[in-house]
């Protein structure tokens, strides 16, 4: 239960960065971009914040083996 709430909490505060500066950049160009630029962050952050914790917890699952194998 506790990874599954990591990795849901992991990809909203990623996806709310993505939208942020998404929509930042956007806002440069025009309003229509900036609400396309903050969809499409959105999305990308959402993403990589599920990413980011699927290889944490790879990651430690290999240093648990490590620590018992000695």
């Amino acid at each position: 239960m506790g990874e599954k709430l990591d990795t849901v909490l992991s990809r909203a505060r990623y996806a709310a960065i993505g939208a942020a500066v998404g929509g930042g950049l956007g806002g440069l160009f025009g309003r229509s971009t900036a609400s396309s630029g903050a969809a499409l962050g959105g999305l990308v952050g959402a993403a990589v914040g599920e990413k980011r914790v699927s290889a944490r917890s790879m990651i430690e699952q290999v240093r648990n083996r490590e620590s018992s194998e000695e």
